[in-house]
This record gives structure tokens, C-alpha cells and sequence, in this order.
């Protein structure tokens, strides 16, 4: 007798647990099943891993060993056979670099490149309360912005800290997607959870089946064009449209975090190798996390758990554009209130350097023999050509 001991939506997780199980000397077979209907996407194939009987126990303990170690995005084949340094990141394997990371970004800055962001995180929260309960959740002013636009802020514990920096999506009068840092998956839906009690509304946490694609560079409009349904040109920054990119049912949204022009492909997590391999053939190159940590700091961009955490405000990164005081009641207005009225003692801020030395995260900074303070984040330009943090 063989037992289901894992469900998949598409066929590279189960293939995965199935190389997983088989390296323990453990059975597998894999077989199709229903179909899933992805909340926002549409249909994709569902998988059963089934295992004989009698290694059933030993082969849900492997699994939920492994599952709380490492996590595989559904590109994890594509990276490894296209010669990515792999690491783990926020609890996934992710993409280090492909051909090296000064020559992604240079990539990014000046062609096209492409970043498998699939380890975010994506909640869809449904209900005639959903806009009220998001406005209520994070700081900025998400009332204030039209159907079809994104706006990006942060979403505070009861002291003003950061819970998360995030997106979030306003999608129908009933419908909001929040997308957040991988590494807060967990934290952040349950906080919202909390949150929502006293809203009504329904949240589902559609990570695991949704697969994001971010492509980033000055070319982007101009090769993704002729692959979607959808006018590109129409769509403004910080603005989105559900399509179609190279036949697959998906959120097209231009937003980045490089600093550059692009788009985000959010898909069905079983049609993003689908994707990737298209993107490849008509000439967009992978680049990976080093080079994506490079070009968001050049932008000034913020990383949550080096530039930020719970005991940082938004006042203090220097995000004060990201409350909004005057739009109502939202979580953690008044200790930010009080801080704004009290005055700040501490704020992030960027510098560049004229040495050769490079700045690191935890680095202390002196000024006149006195410790003024230390870097957050830090990494040699290769725009700027020099030291930034």
C-alpha cells in the first residue's frame, strides 16, 4: 500500500521531495492529481508524493526536518543547471550570482536582468473590510491611492518598530495583497491576523503558490512588450495590471528594488520555471542576490534585519514620507506620535567614502575620535565606483 505523504502545486517541489526521500532509501512515486485554483492566477496541476506505508513515518520526518531548515523556490533546477553559487537566504536556497556580481549589475544598470524573488512573501486579504483593515495595518496612506496602484510602507509593532517593510496591492474594493520579506513570512501573517480580528475580512497566506519574477533594467519595457497582452506603457510605477506574460495568467506590476526601470511577474508558482526559460531565450540574463543587494543600496534602498527591525521606526530610517499621521487611526501611531513630537536621537543615513576601504554591516563610525554611530549596510559601488553604506 502506498500513502500520500506530501501535495505540491506543480511538479518541481514534488520532484524535489521525491530526490529528498529517494537519498534515505525511501520509495517514491509521483502522481497528478486535481487542480489547483490559485486565488488570483487561476488553475495549475496539483501533485500527490505518495510512499509505501511502512516508510510513511520516517518519510514525513525527513520532510518536516528538512521544511524547517531550507526551502527551495520553484526555480531551484534552473539555478543550479545554469551554474548559480547557491545560498541560503531568509531560509531558502537562493540564487549568490551567476557570472559574477559587478557584471549583473552593470547588467541591470545598463541592459536587462532578471532576479527570482519567489521566496516572498504573498498574502491576499478578501472582505468589505479590506481596504479599511489595510489602511489600519501599515502607515502609509493606502486609502488615498486608485484601484490597480501599489504604495509601499511600513507596518508597526505597538512601540512604532518595524514589524516588516512591505507592498501592498489594491487590487478590487474586496480584494488587497500584501507582499512581504521572505525571513518574516511567519511573523507577519499572524501579526495581521491579530490585527484583523475586529475587521471583516478573510486572510490567506498564497506564498507557497505564487512565483515572482522581478525584471529590472532600462530594456525591460522593450523585450517583455511583444510577450504579454497587456500595453506596458499604460502601466504607471507603482502600478499594476493583471495579464498575461508569455501565455501565463498573472500580476504585472512596475515596481523594483534596483533602482532601475522594471517589472515584477507575479505567476503561479508551477508556471514560473515556464517563464524564467522564455525570459532566458529572448536574452534576459539571471543575476542574483549579491547583485540585487548592490543596486538596491545604491538606490537607498532599505533591507529589513540590517537597516531596520522592531526596535527602528520608520521616522528613523529616514522614511517619514511612510507615515502618514494625518489619515486616521492606524497601528502603532501613537508611539510614533511621540517620537515625532519628543524628537529623533538616531536616523539612518547614506554616506560614501574617497578610501579604499569598504563599509560593512555593524561597522562602528567615529567622527573626531567619538563613536557617532555604525553602518547598517555597506558595499563597494561599481555605478559610483567608490565605498557606500
Amino acid at each position: 500500500m502506498w500513502k500520500i505523504v506530501a501535495s505540491t502545486v506543480g511538479e518541481i517541489e514534488a520532484r524535489i521531495i521525491e530526490r529528498l526521500l529517494v537519498a534515505n532509501d525511501i520509495p517514491v512515486v509521483i502522481q497528478k492529481t486535481d487542480v489547483f485554483v490559485h486565488p488570483v492566477f487561476g488553475s495549475s496541476v496539483q501533485c500527490e508524493v505518495l510512499v509505501p506505508e511502512e516508510k510513511y513515518n520516517e518519510a514525513i520526518e525527513i520532510i518536516r526536518w528538512e521544511g524547517k531548515n531550507v526551502k527551495y523556490t520553484p526555480l531551484y533546477e534552473d539555478h543550479v543547471k545554469l551554474g548559480a553559487k547557491m545560498v541560503e537566504f531568509a531560509g531558502f536556497y537562493m540564487p549568490l550570482q551567476y557570472e559574477g556580481i559587478v557584471a549583473e549589475v552593470n547588467t541591470v544598470r545598463k541592459e536587462v536582468g532578471m532576479f527570482d524573488v519567489s521566496h516572498m512573501g504573498e498574502f491576499l486579504c478578501e472582505g468589505p473590510d479590506a481596504i479599511k483593515f489595510a489602511n489600519y495595518a501599515v502607515t502609509n496612506d493606502f486609502g488615498s491611492i486608485n484601484f490597480g496602484d501599489i504604495i509601499y510602507t511600513a507596518m508597526c509593532n505597538e512601540n512604532g518598530g518595524f514589524v516588516d517593510d512591505l507592498l501592498v496591492y489594491k487590487i478590487s474594493p474586496e480584494k488587497v495583497m500584501f507582499v512581504v520579506n521572505a525571513a518574516n513570512i511567519d511573523k507577519d501573517f499572524n501579526h495581521l491576523l491579530k490585527l484583523s480580528e475586529k475587521f471583516n475580512v478573510k486572510l490567506t497566506n498564497i506564498s507557497d503558490e505564487t512565483g515572482l519574477i522581478a525584471v529590472q533594467g532600462p530594456k525591460t519595457q522593450e523585450l517583455l512588450q511583444p510577450n504579454t497582452n497587456l500595453n506596458l506603457e499604460e502601466i504607471g510605477y507603482y502600478s499594476f495590471k493583471e495579464g498575461e506574460i508569455f501565455g501565463v495568467k498573472g500580476i504585472i506590476s512596475r515596481t523594483g528594488y534596483t533602482g532601475e526601470d522594471g517589472f515584477e511577474l507575479y505567476i503561479p508558482a508551477n508556471q514560473t520555471a515556464l517563464v524564467w526559460r522564455k525570459l532566458l531565450e529572448i536574452g534576459v540574463k539571471p543575476a542574483g542576490l549579491g547583485a540585487r543587494d548592490v543596486l538596491r543600496l545604491e538606490a537607498g534602498l532599505l533591507l529589513y534585519g540590517n537597516d531596520m527591525d522592531d526596535t527602528i521606526t520608520p521616522l528613523e530610517a529616514s522614511i517619514p514620507w511612510a507615515v502618514k499621521f494625518e489619515k486616521g487611526e492606524f497601528f502603532g501611531k501613537d508611539a510614533l506620535l511621540r517620537q515625532k513630537e519628543e524628537g529623533l536621537k538616531r536616523r539612518l543615513r547614506g554616506i560614501t567614502l574617497d578610501g579604499k576601504l569598504v563599509p560593512r554591516h555593524n561597522m562602528e563610525i567615529y567622527k573626531d575620535g567619538q563613536k557617532i554611530g555604525y553602518v547598517t549596510s555597506g558595499t563597494f559601488s561599481p555605478t559610483l565606483e567608490k565605498p557606500i553604506a
